[in-house]
């Protein structure tokens, strides 16, 4: 018994399988992803891919599940794109945000005197307004990364966190 997973193609997204390399164009750009692994075969018709492995092996059905989500972010990521909406929180002091090319600066955060940065990558737009931080992209991994990257630059070590609540963080995503 086969292990069969299938993705639609919406329109307007156009699926290539070139080897192992999987590329999906839509009107929002180009998404590539290596989908090689071992007894799993991937293959595209004209509107679904189809994932598939002969094995009874966990890991290997496991493998074909994770193609198959990884198809569908790609095709919802060149359709429509992915957008993150982080919040930023403070009690006492208030934090100053500035873009600077591919990184955020944080500005007294808990008072600090020093700011902290967090790396944006360069497929991610990012947008600050007032308390509010917006980043868009088509790669779900990318902008989930870079929304993590923002949130782990505000983490706060050696205080009671019931207490300190400050930080931005993730309120939004989709």
């Amino acid at each position: 018994m086969a292990t069969v997973r299938k993705v639609k193609i919406p329109k307007g997204v156009k699926v290539h399988l070139d080897g192992a390399i999987l590329k999906v164009t839509g009107p929002k750009g180009q998404l590539e992803r290596n989908v090689r692994f071992p007894q799993v075969t991937i293959t595209c018709d004209d509107n679904e891919i189809v994932i598939s492995t002969e094995s009874k092996r966990k890991e290997i059905m496991a493998m074909v599940g994770t193609f198959e989500a990884h198809a569908k972010n790609m095709c919802k990521g060149v359709l429509e794109g992915f957008e993150y909406r982080m919040k930023v929180v403070y009690s006492h002091f208030p934090i100053q945000l500035k873009l600077q090319g591919n990184r955020l600066e944080i500005n007294n955060f808990l008072g600090e005197k020093k700011a902290r940065y967090a790396n944006i990558d360069p497929n991610v737009s990012a947008k600050v307004s007032g308390d509010e931080v917006v980043l868009t992209g088509i790669n779900c991994e990318i902008v989930g990364t870079t929304a993590a990257n923002i949130e782990h630059a505000t983490h706060i070590r050696d205080r009671d966190p019931r207490v300190f609540q400050d930080g931005i963080f993730i309120v939004q995503r989709g």
